[in-house]
Order: C-alpha cells, then sequence, then structure tokens
C-alpha cells in the first residue's frame, strides 16, 4: 500500500539530494513557512480537536524550525577527537560524522499534534526523509497538516499520511530506517514487534504515572498551584502531566485545602480555553469507567456538569489506597489521586517499585530530600519544585526510559536521534590534506 512511498523516498535519499546542508535549511525555511501561513488553520484544526486555542502549540513548532535553520552547521560539523592512541600516527585526523540514516516515519499523537509532530523536523534536519503520519483521533488537525504539506514539498522528501489503525498497520510492514512514536505503552509494543523485522531503531516517548512528592517542607500553595495547572492545561490530556500525590498524613489536610483553592480559582472551567475537552467520548467513557472502579473517597468534585455530550469532564480529588483503579493506568484526564505514605523513604520506595515515569516531581525546601529524589528515582526528567519544566527547555533533551520509553528528541537532540556519529581516521601521509572536514 505505502511501498511505492517509501521507495521513492528512499531512492531519493541514495542519490545524495539531501545531503546539502544549504538545501536542508531551505527546507526547513518551507517548514517554518508552512507552519506560519497555515496558522489560523491548524489552530482551527486543534481547538475542534480538542476545545482549545493552538496558536501557542504552532508558534513553538515555527521556533523549532527556526532553531534548526540557525544551528544546522553547528550540529552537523565533524567533532574532532584528540590524537592520543599509540597506534594512530600523530598527523592523523580522527573526527566523528554525523551522517544521516535514510528513511524516517514519524507517528505523532493527538494531545499536542503539532508540536509532537516536530520530530519530523528534526529527521529533515539530519538529512533524512520523512513521512509523518498524525494521529486520526486529532482527524481534523492530521487533515489540516496534509492539505498544508500537499504541493509544498516533494513527496520524496517529505510526505504526510492519513488514517487510521488499518493505514498505520500498512506503514509498519514497511523497511524504514528509524521510527519515532509518541503515545502509549501498548501501541509501542507493536511498533518495536514491526521495526524488529527490519532491526530498525526506535524512538519511543510514552508518559506514564508521573508522581508527585509533596514534602511537609513544601511551599503548599505554590505546590498546589503548580500541580493544578498540570491537570487544567488541555484537560490534564499531557504526557508529563502528574499524574497523581504522594504525601505524609500530616500534610494532606492543608495541601488538600489549597489544591481546591487552585482549581476554583480558575472559575467557571467550561469557559476556559485551558482547560480543553477530553479529546473523544471513549476516552470520556474511559475516565468514568476508571473513576467508577476506584474506591477512593472524594475529597473534591468541581461543581460543574459533566457533559459527555460536549466532553466536558470536571476536575475530582480522591484520597486513595495502594492498588487502587486511579494508581493502576495513566490517568491523562482532570483526576487527580492523593496517596498518603509515612514518610519520604517510603514515598521513594513506592516511585521505585512501580513503571519508571516520564516525570517526577518532587516540592521540598530540605536540598537533601531534593539531592536523594533525584538519585533514588528513576524517571525521564525531574522537576523540583515545580512539575513539566524541564520538557518545556530546548536546551535540554526530551524523552523516557523504561516503560515510560527510549531514545531523545528536541532541536539539537532530535537531530542527534536522527544521525548516526560516524568515526572516521584519516591517513593525512597517505594522501592530500583534506582539512578543514567541516560539510564532508
Amino acid at each position: 500500500m505505502y511501498s511505492e512511498l517509501v521507495e521513492s523516498q528512499r531512492e531519493y535519499f541514495k542519490s545524495g539530494a539531501t545531503l546539502c546542508l544549504e538545501k536542508r535549511k531551505e527546507t526547513l525555511q518551507k517548514v517554518k513557512e508552512m507552519l506560519q501561513e497555515n496558522k489560523e488553520k491548524l489552530s482551527k484544526a486543534i481547538y475542534a480537536d480538542l476545545h482549545r486555542d493552538g496558536g501557542l502549540e504552532v508558534d513553538k513548532t515555527v521556533e523549532e524550525a527556526d532553531l534548526a535553520i540557525r544551528k544546522l552547521d553547528e550540529w552537523a560539523k565533524p567533532i574532532p577527537f584528540a590524537n592520543g592512541e599509540r597506534f594512530v600516527d600523530g598527523e592523523d585526523d580522527l573526527f566523528m560524522v554525523p551522517e544521516p540514516l535514510g528513511v524516517v516515519l514519524v507517528i505523532s499523537p493527538w494531545n499536542y499534534p503539532c508540536i509532537c509532530s516536530a520530530p519530523f523536523i528534526s529527521a529533515l534536519a539530519a538529512g533524512n526523509t520523512a513521512i509523518l503520519k498524525p494521529s486520526e483521533i486529532g482527524a481534523h488537525f492530521a487533515a489540516a497538516i496534509a492539505e498544508a504539506a500537499e504541493g509544498r514539498f516533494d513527496k520524496r522528501l517529505f510526505a504526510v499520511v492519513q488514517g487510521g489503525v488499518p493505514e498505520t498497520t500498512e506503514l509498519l510492514k514497511e523497511h524504514f530506517d528509524h521510527i519515532c512514536y509518541t503515545g502509549n505503552p501498548g501501541v509501542a509494543r507493536i511498533i518495536m514487534a514491526a521495526a524488529a523485522k527490519n532491526l530498525t531503531p526506535v524512538t519511543l516517548e510514552l508518559g506514564g504515572k508521573n508522581p508527585v512528592l509533596v514534602t511537609e517542607t513544601a511551599d503548599l500553595a505554590d505546590a498546589a498551584k503548580k500541580i493544578v495547572v498540570g491537570k487544567v492545561a488541555n484537560c490534564g490530556q499531557i504526557c508529563l502531566a502528574p499524574d497523581y500525590i504522594l504525601t505524609t498524613p500530616e500534610t494532606k489536610d492543608s495541601l488538600v485545602k489549597e489544591l481546591v483553592n487552585a482549581f476554583e480559582s480558575y472559575g467557571t472551567l467550561a469557559a476556559n480555553q485551558e482547560n480543553a475537552r477530553i479529546v473523544n467520548q471513549n476516552h470520556y467513557d474511559r475516565l468514568n469507567r476508571v473513576l467508577g472502579a476506584s474506591k477512593g473517597h472524594v475529597l473534591y468534585a468541581n461543581q460543574e456538569k459533566a457533559d459527555r455530550e460536549e466532553k466536558f469532564f470536571p476536575p475530582r480529588i480522591l484520597e486513595v489506597e495502594d492498588g487502587d483503579a486511579l494508581l493502576k493506568e495513566e490517568l491523562f484526564g482532570p483526576i487527580l489521586p492523593i496517596l498518603t505514605v509515612d514518610s519520604f523513604d517510603k514515598a521513594v520506595r513506592y516511585i521505585q517499585d512501580h513503571d519508571k515515569p516520564l516525570g517526577a516531581y518532587v516540592f521540598t525546601k530540605d536540598e537533601e530530600q531534593a539531592k536523594r529524589f533525584i538519585k533514588l528515582t528513576s524517571s525521564g526528567g525531574v522537576s523540583v519544585n515545580d512539575v513539566m519544566i524541564q520538557g518545556s527547555t530546548r536546551l535540554m533533551p526530551f524523552g523516557g526510559v523504561g516503560n515510560s520509553g527510549m531514545g531523545r528528541i528536541k532541536c539539537e537532540w532530535g537531530f542527534r536521534t536522527f544521525s548516526h556519529e560516524k568515526p572516521v581516521v584519516i591517513r593525512n601521509k597517505l594522501g592530500p590534506k583534506v582539512k578543514p572536514l567541516v560539510g564532508f
């Protein structure tokens, strides 16, 4: 079904057409212009899918393309090694040369459909060809990005493929040189199995049950405000969103009071565009099922009326015990369970005993507690006295570990993920000097 498209991209790659840095910059400029010229269309599509403004998300994706244009020469430079090996002549040159992998498939999710499609920008910057497969759940965005790309790019270089599970299944039958998927562990296992047939490397960004440990020394008002932002923004449908809270019985009541104040400070959530909506009725029903299966005690329920037709799901706080239904799967919605533990050490042990999350958060004024949390817990990334912030800077990579994913993306880190850094030794005594090697 997609053999012709993939083979045409492979032949285009083999021709060397993607190697020139100036040509790559021209392609990235076209990506930037595509996003800028279609910002209103893409924003409206995101609103149609999620009932929130998508303008900032498009702007952030433009920034990633712009950064790649400005930094490409620097990223693509061969990395020299000091010649200290006895068996290598003192006049020889040793380098790591970044080279593109080939044909890259990027499968993006629905929750932040534009910024989570940005790995295709990194793939193109690294000199690959790319196929983008947006999520069918965000159908309006998928159609909008496909329409925006149509006729603007040579499909041998970049193409957008729409469709659902059947189309993705057919795509995965093809031989790619790298697959990047953002989504959930269940689908990731299917992708890994398909990739294994061709020994195709994968990058997986999978989310998880991100814990928030609130200690007795924390600024509770500050902690509550930041935690609630993570549950209100995009209606909690963020891979880095705080999933559940760990705290001590002595701290719980005061913390809950601050959490309620933080939720109530938003006013009418149904009218707040930061809150968005649950993406579809299937996900709305999933949240209701897990809530119904919980034996937790409701500590706060927003008084606005839940509306399945409008997919409006008001937030709730529940006190739960270990093993509760709300602690078994990533919630991806505005439900906030609180599990009380006897001590900081038991909270850390609880996190250690469960799958490694994409984000782990601790609120404390105790320096030693912060250090121990960072050292003793394993996660894709950590924020101390904040949530999600480690995923917001362009200077740092974004990625998971264990059940929350593998590999790194974003800006220079994405460039390196979609490159092979090839060791090169040049025997200068045996031929003409080739320095400088930049642009090799």
